[in-house]
Parts: C-alpha cells; sequence; structure tokens
C-alpha cells in the first residue's frame, strides 16, 4: 500500500472534535461562528450561526485540503471532484454528479460539494469527511460481467495455453509445465490440464490430427501422461493417447456432439461439445477450487468487476459457491446459472432458488441451456452450410422439441431461461420456444436471455424487441472472431455477426460481458471493442474504421451495459448498476474520462480503486 502522501485520491477531513456528543453533531465551527459573543445581540449570533452552518464545512475542507492524513476510511464518506460532474452515476434523475456520499455499504446522497455538504446531517450520520479524485480521474458504478466462468478462469492460470501458433509450441507449454512441478513430474499418473489453445490462430488453421497425439506421445517428458487440453472457446477438447485408451470403446456418434476422426475414422482425440462429457477427468478438491476462486476474484477486483455472472453451474461449481456463501463473505457478487441436462430428471420445480444469500452476494435463480456449440469450432448451428465447409451447418446440441418443452415448464416454476445459442437457426429456434412460453407468461418477471446471440437473421433481430428477450453479448468476441468469420459464414451472412446495434435499434436491451477465460476479462477490452470494432492495435478487416462500424455502440450504451442492464439482467436494478441513494455502494475509480478520451486510450486506462459496499476491495480511496 502506497505511503499516505501517494495515496490516490487526497482527502480532507474537520480537525478533531474536543469531546464526542450521541446527538447529531453540528456543523464543524467556522471563524464567523466565534462573533456569537459580541454586543451585537442574541439575534445576531443566531443569524451568524444559520450562515456559518451552510458555510463552515466548505471553509473547514478548504483550510486543510493540502493535507493527507493516515486514518482509515470512517464509516460516512464523501468522494468528489474538483473538475466538476466526473461521477457517471448512471442515475436517469442525475446522470453526473461532483460528489457521492456513501455511509456504511449503501450510497446516500449525490450532487455538488455544497449541495452535498448542506444536506450531510440530513441524509448520512457522522461528521464530514470529504476525499477528492486526482486530475483526470472519474467515477463509475462497480462493473459487472455478464458472462463469465469463474472457477474456470481460474483453473486457466495453471497452464494457460492461449497465444501459441503451433502444436509444437503447445506442446512446448505443456512439457514446461510439467517440468516446474515436482509432484507432477515424478508421478505420471497425474492429470495435466491446461486451457485456451487456439487452432484459427496456429500456421496451419485445422483441428489437431493424430499426428498432434503422437506429439504428445512423442515429447520424453509428455509421453504417457494423461493430458487433457480445453480449447480457448471451451467447446473442444484435446487429449493424450493415454486418456484416449481408458475411454475406449467409444461410440460411433454423440447427440450434440462430435468425436473428430482422421479419414480412416481413428479418433484423433479431440471431442467437441456434447462429446466432450466422454472425457472423464478427476474432480478438484475443495482447496483446489478455493485458489481457483481467489485467483479470479483478485484479477477481477484489479480490474474493477464487482459482479460477475457465472454461465454455466454445475453441481460441483454450485456446491462450492454455496458452501462459500454460508461460511464466508463472498469477495465478489456472483450470479449463478444452473447447468441444465437434458438427460437428468427435471429439477425446475424440486430445486430451491438461492436469491441474493451470503450478504447479498450469491444468487441462483437461472437455468443455463445449451442450444448449439461455438463458431470457431464449427459447431455453431447455421439455416445454410459452412462457407468454407459446405458438408455441414453445425448442430444442435439439444433437440428443438426439448426445448419446447423445458423452456416454459422452467418460467412456470419461475426460474430465469438463459439459453448459449450462436448460429442463426439456434437463434431462431430458440426465439421460438421464447416465443410460445411468454405468450401466457410476464417477460419482465421471467427476463429470459439469448446468452451470446451472435449470428441473427433479419427476421430474428426485431424479434428480441418485441418479445422483450435479453442480448447477452460479448464485444471482445467480435474483435476476435472478425479476422475469420466471412471465410466461415460468406460476405452477406456475415453482415448479421454480432450487429449490436441492430438487436438494440430493434428495442432490445443488450448487456454485456467478456465470457472469461475465452477472452480477455478487462471490462474496459469489451467497453473498447463495443465502440470501436477494431482490435488493439487500431485494425480490422475493413481497416482503421472497423469492422461494420454501423454496428458500433455509444460510449454510454457500453458503460450501461456494464452496469446497470447486468443489474436488470440479474433482477438487481433496484439495489446494483448506478450511484444512486439507498443502494449498495459499489463503484470503480479509473484513471481517466472513458466517457471522452479518444478511442484508442481506452486501453490505457488503469483502476485506481475498486469499491464494494462502500470499502475497496482493491487499491485505496
Amino acid at each position: 500500500m502506497p505511503a499516505p502522501e501517494d495515496s490516490a485520491l487526497r482527502k480532507r477531513t474537520p480537525p478533531e472534535k474536543s469531546s464526542p456528543s450521541s446527538s447529531p453533531p453540528p456543523s464543524p465551527a467556522a471563524p464567523s461562528a466565534s462573533l456569537s459573543s459580541t454586543s451585537s445581540g442574541r439575534s445576531t449570533t443566531i443569524l451568524l450561526a444559520f450562515i456559518s452552518l451552510a458555510l463552515s464545512s466548505y471553509f473547514v475542507y478548504s483550510k486543510w485540503d493540502s493535507f493527507a492524513f493516515p486514518d482509515p476510511l470512517s464509516d460516512s464518506y464523501a468522494i468528489c471532484s474538483r473538475e466538476g460532474a466526473q461521477i457517471y452515476t448512471l442515475d436517469a434523475d442525475n446522470p453526473r454528479a461532483q460528489c457521492l456520499v456513501v455511509h456504511g455499504s449503501k450510497f446516500t446522497s449525490t450532487g455538488s460539494l455544497d449541495h452535498i455538504l448542506s444536506t450531510w446531517y440530513a441524509t448520512t450520520p457522522g461528521q464530514p469527511h470529504v476525499r477528492f479524485l486526482k486530475p483526470s480521474q472519474i467515477i463509475v458504478p462497480g462493473l459487472s460481467d455478464s458472462h463469465a466462468h469463474v472457477l474456470e478462469y481460474g483453473a486457466t492460470k495453471q497452464m494457460p495455453l492461449e497465444g501459441t501458433s503451433s502444436v509444437a509450441e503447445t506442446v512446448a507449454r505443456v512439457r514446461a509445465y510439467i517440468e516446474a512441478d515436482p509432484e507432477i513430474l515424478e508421478d505420471k499418473t497425474k492429470f495435466v490440464e491446461g486451457w485456451g489453445w487456439d487452432h484459427t490462430k496456429w500456421l496451419l488453421e485445422e483441428w489437431p490430427t493424430s499426428a498432434c497425439i503422437n506429439a504428445l506421445d512423442a515429447d520424453p517428458i509428455v509421453a504417457g501422461r494423461p493430458v487433457v487440453l480445453q480449447s480457448k472457446d471451451g467447446h473442444a477438447l484435446w487429449v493424450s493417447k493415454s486418456v484416449l485408451r481408458s475411454m475406449e470403446p467409444l461410440p460411433e456418434e454423440v447427440e450434440g456432439g462430435v468425436i473428430v476422426r482422421d479419414s480412416f475414422g481413428k479418433p484423433t482425440g479431440v471431442f467437441l461439445d456434447n462429446a466432450q462429457d466422454l472425457v472423464i477427468r478427476p474432480e478438484p478438491t475443495y482447496k483446489q477450487l478455493q485458489k481457483r476462486f481467489a485467483a479470479t476474484v483478485k484479477d477481477a477486483h484489479s480490474l474493477g468487476l464487482t459482479a460477475v455472472h457465472d454461465a454455466g453451474f454445475n453441481p460441483m461449481s454450485l456446491e462450492f459457491f454455496r458452501r462459500e456463501a454460508q461460511t464466508t463473505t463472498l469477495p465478489i457478487r456472483v450470479y449463478g446459472m444452473k447447468y441444465f441436462d437434458e438427460t437428468a430428471a427435471y429439477w425446475g420445480d424440486a430445486f430451491e432458488k438461492i436469491v441474493l444469500a451470503g450478504n447479498n452476494r450469491l444468487s441462483v435463480r437461472s437455468v443455463k441451456i445449451f442450444a448449439d456449440g461455438a463458431l470457431r469450432s464449427g459447431g455453431a448451428a447455421l439455416y445454410e452450410p459452412y462457407a468454407d465447409n459446405p458438408e455441414t451447418r453445425g448442430f444442435m446440441r439439444i433437440a428443438p422439441e426439448t426445448l419446447n418443452e423445458v423452456i416454459p415448464k422452467f418460467m412456470k416454476d419461475g426460474w430465469q431461461v438463459n439459453v448459449h445459442a450462436i448460429g442463426d437457426r439456434a437463434n431462431g429456434v430458440v426465439l421460438d420456444a421464447f416465443e410460445a412460453a411468454l405468450a401466457e407468461a410476464n417477460v419482465t418477471a421471467l427476463r429470459p436471455r439469448l446468452e451470446h446471440a451472435q449470428i441473427l437473421a433479419k427476421k430474428d433481430m426485431a424479434r428480441f424487441g418485441d418479445l422483450g428477450v435479453i442480448a447477452s453479448v460479448q464485444p471482445t468476441h467480435a474483435i476476435s472472431d472478425m479476422w475469420f468469420a466471412e471465410d466461415r459464414l460468406g460476405p452477406e451472412r456475415v453482415k448479421g455477426l454480432y450487429a449490436f446495434r441492430s438487436i438494440i435499434d430493434h428495442g432490445a436491451r443488450i448487456t454485456l460481458g467478456s465470457d472469461f477465460p475465452v477472452e480477455d476479462m478487462n471490462p474496459l477490452s469489451g467497453f473498447y471493442a463495443a465502440i470501436t470494432r477494431v482490435s488493439p492495435d487500431g485494425t480490422s478487416p475493413h481497416g482503421p474504421g472497423g469492422w461494420f462500424p454501423e454496428q458500433r455502440m455509444t460510449r454510454a450504451e457500453a458503460l450501461k451495459g456494464m452496469t446497470l442492464d447486468p443489474a436488470y439482467a440479474s433482477f438487481t436494478e433496484d439495489i446494483l448498476g448506478s450511484i444512486t441513494p439507498g443502494k449498495f455502494a459499489d463503484f470503480v475509480v479509473l484513471s481517466q474520462d472513458i466517457m471522452t478520451i479518444p478511442a484508442e486510450r481506452v486501453l490505457k486506462t488503469s483502476v485506481i480503486a475498486t469499491v464494494m459496499d462502500g470499502k475497496p476491495v482493491h487499491g485505496v480511496l
């Protein structure tokens, strides 16, 4: 922690009182109050006292402005900007403010410095305690990620594979990981797991082949070990010969998935979507899960995230978060989507929903259903064949008949239904199911979501707004996929990919996420992608002006998509999502004004402090 004089926020506190009082304290005395005993009489004394009440606080703060006190953050405090309204509240009644006031875990007031000082004792217990932002700094509400994988992100920290450009480089990473861990190195039976390989970024853009399995076993350190490597998008597994042998005999086909085979019909060791379930791995211990969670939270707080929507609680992760919420206060707000397994019995009428448990930080009141696969892996379900692989239209991971059966059931039982849909066919099928289910339902009470909603036919774009379905999208996917998307979809169909502007203009509500660890966790990366549609280096297939620039979001829409919209999408807009009196005091101090600086500078913005329930969880105030 930096020394007090280097604190990111300069603070001002009034002089200490000589004796405490149990009644509401008066405003700090100003020099004018000291005239009250002169011969001008009692009426002058009263008049001067009232004038002093309005002005004295400001005098005291100005007097002590140059000092930086080492005392801890008080239970009641204000943060203000000398540069004017540099707090973006996302409150429709007061969208920008000079100051915010916190008492305990909640906001109590916003407005100008004069306003919050003159109304302090009417809104906030305790003495006025004001701190000031440094020049150029701003405050925004706590940032949310509407689609993420919390424990999986922590797991990727063990052996990250993203950024490799070939099979050989990927195998080299696996070897280096094994050599760095004596326990794994000395025991060839221990599973070796990694995450992040991306065949679309390899020099030869193709799935790992049988030769790739041989590459794992050709390395003397890696050979003979059970190795399981997750792809970047989470829709494919690449396993070693040892794992493949343990899975025999394999079925010929898997509904909703693919066992990738070579030209001779021999399994290559790659399993797509539902076929991944064939790969049996040892479950991590509770301590390992805690370690993964801690790693995720540390990075999340450093990037300004105060809430995440976890897009798929399996039984293990559900039990982990339930246990954490019961035994301690979760360090970040988690909105969990309970995974739907179509092979298991229906549970929507039996499982008790979790709503704001553990000090308002854990909710599990939504179900996550997978409709299809991913565009990167060729599993997204399309109306027409892939342009670069005309033999396939992708595949549905669940039958439309099943969707039409279970979606109304979950809605009737009060569950928010969130469906993963990427291809235009998958999105159309899910919207059909939503439309039928919502015919006799209250959409505001249920708030169904399409997770990803990547490729949309024109006829389906309008249905978002008409039905009230939330589009949960990830802008960083757009600038990742834009480099191969047209090859995969063709020049016309690609226009419906990541068409954010079209979705919004048809009256739909958008909420933004990253899908981390598939993409960069940094919410400002998503903000940047949404408003520019260019890579961090300023390039795109359509030039520096952006990839289909007409689909850009405004900065106001992007910020709302990371704050108030995720709150609505998780039924917490009454307590989170904006800097509004009465809501929980979650906010972020940023080093520069992302709403006005040139777009190319957005990614150079740093998080000065992340605050939850009024207390810093990253940085200092």
